[in-house]
Parts: structure tokens; C-alpha cells; sequence
């Protein structure tokens, strides 16, 4: 077995602008740790796993490199970083490496998309897999949506008894199925025969159009649109529903209730992240991370929802809640911080209110998702959660609200619904 994690590259994430410039968006942290490091933990996890790959078109970066080695000496298991030389897409980028993926005899590998989070029920996959018999099947992991929000993903019509896939269909314009893919798969190496077709298929439409000016290439293979709609109903496609969490971060927004979700999952799986009351220690409210290096004090409170980062420092008085705070910043005495992400080395001065509005699915509603929201509205900015680059400065004694400021900036009044450039 292996697992094959697709963490996409730098023009990518521009939805989570401006905190992918600091870091690769796989690297950022949810949860306390960064977004891909739960890919990782659940893959290891799953008996017989030999190795993991992580694909992208990220240029081999420092950051990227300590942690491959961090993770590989956390989890025992081998991880490489396979660099393609352009975007390929979902398929293109496994065909390309097939061989590295396919060397050492692999009888079946995952590919996970890292911009989702969710309970990975990697096990229960290769089981429902194990027991349809079929060794050159493969298996989509989907999960229910409510009717309008499904649009937004790609819709799987299975077979209630046997959950073969009959149709598939990416962002249908007109509904089709509450059944949604999750973006986790289950592959065996037939898989490549199905997106080398698809390939070859492209490389002749391209040698039939030749004023497509060569900005097209033959490579760049969607997974979704190009195999999945044509395997559907050949029987070798089948859906693993899951009642998991699951959630796509697509949007800094999504962050945080992404963080919410594991933070709630930790209290099971890792109990030693979650943060207890303690005699002289801050307030603690719901599932609350705090990285072991901040300092924070003791008439702070903080919670539910919240993770603090490494050498953050929190004054006296300072009101935290469903927010990401990130390593180096400062929260001066009595700073309330709500929905609201704080970048690297960021200050926030003394009784300012930094303030977002939270962008969470209908808690109603049990197959809600979270919305992908548009960055502005008729002109204006969506009312979302607040985010602050990495070193800015907000002065004692001002309101920020809904507003996100880029990099750099040493603010002096308050702001509303603004992007600050």
C-alpha cells in the first residue's frame, strides 16, 4: 500500500491569500498542526502502508523540506516530495509519476486531496474495497450534502445495494445527487490504463486543433472531470459513504472551522493536545490547543475553538475564541480576538477588538457544508472572518472588523469590511 497526498502549488490557494504567501497552504497550521500533517498521521495509521508521497508543483522549499524530515522521523515511514514540472492536474500529476507510485510491487495506493480535513476512514475504505472482491475496482469516499450545496461538488449517483457508481457528474448545474465526492480515493495500478486513454485521447484532439497555440498540454488530466465521468457505470467505480466530518479549506474562513472539527476529533484521538484548567493557568473554554512554548496569562481566557501557536505571547485579560492565533504574535492586555486568524509576529495592542464574522455551515442542518464564499458581494466585501498577515500592527484601543490586512502593515485607526493593502 502506499498513499500518493496531492498539495497542489504557489498559484494555487489564492482563496487563502494573504496567508499562503507566508507559507505553502498544505504547511499551515489547523488545529496546531500544519493542514497536511493529519493526511499524514491517517495514512501511517492503516497496516501495510510503505510509503507516502506528497505531489505538487511547490519549488523544493525549506520550509517543506524540515518538515518531510520532522514527519518521517515522527511517523517511521518513508515520505518523499514529488516535484511536477507544471500543474498537471489530479490525474496528470499520478500518471506522470506512475512509476515511482507503482515501484516496489503496489498492489493499491490512496490519493488524498490536502485541502480537505476530515476523519479519514482510510481502514474502512481498503475494507469495503477488500470485500467487493474486484481487484481492479476503485473506491471514491463520499458523504452526503444538502440538495443546494451539493452543486458545488462532484455528485455520485451509486447503486443503493451494491454502491457501484452509476453516474458522476463535477459542479452539476442542476441537481443530481446529495451524494458528494470527498476528494479521497482508493487506486489500484489499473487506474493508470483508464488515465492513459484519457491522454492519449487528449494528445490526438491536440494534434487535430492546431491553432490551440500550445498553451494546452496533453498531461494536465483531471481525475474528476476525465476518468470518474467515464468509469461511472462500467462497473469498476464504487462509493465508501461516510458519516465522518469532512470539510474542504478552501478559504482562510474554512480554516477555523476546520480547526473546530479536529480539536473536537483530538478529545478521542490525541487527549495530550487539548489544553485543561489548571491551578494559575488561563481560563479554558471548550477544545482549546496551546502550543507548549507560548506564554499566556493567567487571567486570560480562551476558548472554544482555539489554537495558539508557538512563542505566542497573551497578556493579562485577553478573550480568545474561535480563532487561530500563529506563532510569534502578541496580544496585549484586555484584547478580545473573535473569528479571527492572527498572523506571524503580529501585535495587537492594548483593549483592541479584533473581530470577524464566522462563515460556518447551518448547525442545523447535519449535511450542511461550508460555503465557498465569493470575496465580495455586489461590490462589496463579505462579511467574514478577520485575518491579519503576517508582522502587522494594530494599535491600543481600536476596533477591527471584518477586514483582512496584507502583510507589513502598522495600522493607526480602526477599520470595518476593508481590505487594508
Amino acid at each position: 500500500l502506499k498513499a500518493v497526498i496531492l498539495i497542489g502549488g504557489p498559484q494555487k490557494g489564492t482563496r487563502f491569500r494573504p496567508l499562503s504567501f507566508e507559507v505553502p497552504k498544505p504547511l499551515f497550521p489547523v488545529a496546531g498542526v500544519p493542514m497536511v500533517q493529519h493526511h499524514i498521521e491517517a495514512c501511517a495509521k492503516v497496516p501495510g502502508m510503505k510509503e507516502i508521497l506528497l505531489m505538487g508543483f511547490y519549488q523544493p522549499h525549506e520550509a517543506l523540506s524540515r518538515f518531510l524530515v520532522s514527519a518521517q522521523q515522527e511517523f517511521k515511514i518513508p515520505i518523499r516530495y514529488l516535484q511536477e514540472y507544471a500543474a498537471l492536474g489530479t490525474g496528470g500529476g499520478i500518471y506522470h509519476f506512475r512509476d515511482q507510485i507503482l515501484s516496489g510491487g503496489t498492489e493499491a495506493f490512496f490519493v488524498l486531496n490536502a485541502d480537505v480535513c476530515s476523519e479519514f476512514p482510510l481502514q474502512e475504505m481498503l475494507e469495503f474495497w477488500q470485500q467487493h472482491g474486484d481487484v481492479h475496482s476503485f473506491v471514491i469516499l463520499g458523504t452526503t450534502a444538502n440538495r443546494t450545496q451539493a452543486l458545488n461538488y462532484g455528485c455520485i449517483v451509486a447503486n443503493a445495494d451494491t454502491q457501484e457508481v452509476q453516474h458522476y457528474v463535477e459542479k452539476p448545474s442542476t441537481f443530481v445527487s446529495e451524494i458528494i465526492n470527498c476528494g479521497i480515493y482508493l487506486f489500484t495500478p489499473a487506474i493508470f490504463q483508464h488515465i492513459g486513454e484519457v491522454f492519449q485521447r487528449n494528445q490526438q484532439e491536440l494534434a487535430l486543433e492546431e491553432s490551440s497555440n500550445g498553451w494546452q498540454r496533453a498531461e494536465v488530466i483531471r481525475l474528476e472531470q476525465d476518468v470518474f465521468t467515464a468509469l461511472a457505470g462500467s462497473g469498476k467505480l464504487y462509493v465508501y459513504k461516510t458519516d465522518g466530518f469532512w470539510s474542504q479549506i478552501k478559504s482562510a474562513g474554512s480554516a477555523i472551522y476546520a480547526s473546530r472539527l479536529y480539536l473536537n476529533q483530538y478529545s478521542k484521538s490525541h487527549p495530550e493536545r487539548l489544553a485543561q484548567n489548571k491551578l494559575g493557568g488561563p481560563v479554558i473554554r471548550g477544545n482549546v490547543y496551546i502550543h507548549p512554548t507560548a506564554s499566556i496569562d493567567s487571567t486570560a481566557v480562551l476558548g472554544p475553538n482555539v489554537s495558539i501557536g508557538e512563542g505566542v505571547t497573551v497578556g493579562a485579560g485577553v478573550r480568545v475564541r474561535e480563532s487561530i492565533v500563529l506563532h510569534g504574535a502578541s496580544l496585549h492586555d484586555h484584547t478580545c480576538v473573535l473569528n479571527t486568524i492572527v498572523g506571524w509576529d503580529s501585535t495587537i495592542g492594548r483593549w483592541a477588538r479584533v473581530e470577524g464574522t464566522p462563515s460556518d455551515p447551518n448547525p442545523n442542518d447535519p449535511y450542511a457544508k461550508i460555503d465557498s464564499e465569493t470575496l465580495f458581494r455586489d461590490g462589496r466585501l463579505t462579511p467574514s472572518i478577520t485575518i491579519l498577515g503576517c508582522s502587522v500592527t494594530i494599535p491600543a484601543e481600536v476596533v477591527i472588523l471584518n477586514s483582512i490586512v496584507l502583510p507589513h502593515k502598522e495600522l493607526s485607526r480602526s477599520y470595518k469590511n476593508q481590505i487594508i493593502l
